[in-house]
């Protein structure tokens, strides 16, 4: 776990949704370097209007979003990445017709000719795997390079957070493991501050260092991955409706 405790990516008490409707109601969250921070909760919970909300996709209809000390609540989507915000959608992660090479100069369309092609060897000699790939077409790659693909064109524009929807989808079990425990959490261990949404828990659990549990769009739990692990019972936090003692034992737990 990072050493770190200032947050880099924070949101406080979000509220978002679509049209006039709330999805996510006042929701807290804080990403700090050298840290995954994981968001689970049951389908329907609002963990990808959260990530939207983040990101600048959704506008907030509450609270606010602040990225290294400065309030990015009302940037466009693009300001926030030109600001440091990165993010890896569940789907449509890549240009399935494009190379290897071409995904990753996507990433970098923000930068310099020269920088971005700096990145892209540095890319290479971070992830080995897709240097091999580098005339592939996304198309052809296989699930799990596909998502090392999408993750690292995210990385060549250096983002100094980045958020990570689902990045196990469909994976199979061993690729997943991959993912989570090599790629994400060594990204974490080199400093980074990872927003990571998954339904794999157990697997995920592996690799964070705080938690935030979602249900009906409201917050059940917030505190640190041992804390979770610590409950008596974590499946009730899922899934028990009306238990405000529920969130207080999660509390207490977490510290």
């Amino acid at each position: 776990m990072s050493q770190a405790t200032t947050p880099l990516l924070t949101g406080r008490d979000i509220t978002a949704g679509y049209a006039a409707v709330p999805v996510v109601r006042g929701v807290s969250v804080d990403v700090v370097p050298g840290e995954v921070t994981l968001v689970i909760g049951p389908n329907g919970a609002g963990k990808s209007t959260l990530i939207k909300a983040l990101n600048g996709e959704l506008r907030l209809m509450a609270g606010s979003v602040h990225l290294a000390g400065e309030d990015i609540s009302r940037l466009s989507e693009d300001l926030r990445a030109a600001r440091g915000l990165g993010y890896v959608p569940q789907s449509r992660d890549v240009f399935p017709t494009l190379t290897v090479t071409e995904n990753l100069e996507m990433g970098g369309y923000r930068l310099p000719p020269a920088e971005t092609a700096a990145r892209i060897a540095e890319i290479f000699a971070r992830f080995p795997q897709l240097a091999a790939l580098r005339r592939r077409t996304a198309a052809t790659l296989s699930g799990g390079e596909r998502k090392l693909l999408a993750i690292a064109r995210a990385l060549v524009a250096r983002p100094t957070a980045l958020m990570l929807d689902e990045p196990t989808a469909n994976l199979a079990p061993a690729v997943a493991r991959q993912v989570l425990t090599e790629i994400v959490a060594g990204l974490a261990g080199a400093g980074g501050a990872i927003l990571l949404i998954e339904q794999r828990i157990q697997l995920a659990l592996d690799v964070a260092s705080r938690v935030h549990v979602l249900v009906d769009g409201t917050p059940r739990f917030t505190g640190t991955a041992a804390g979770f692990r610590a409950l008596p019972d974590m499946g009730a936090v899922f899934f028990a409706r009306g238990r405000p003692e529920l969130a207080r034992e999660a509390q207490e737990g977490a510290t």
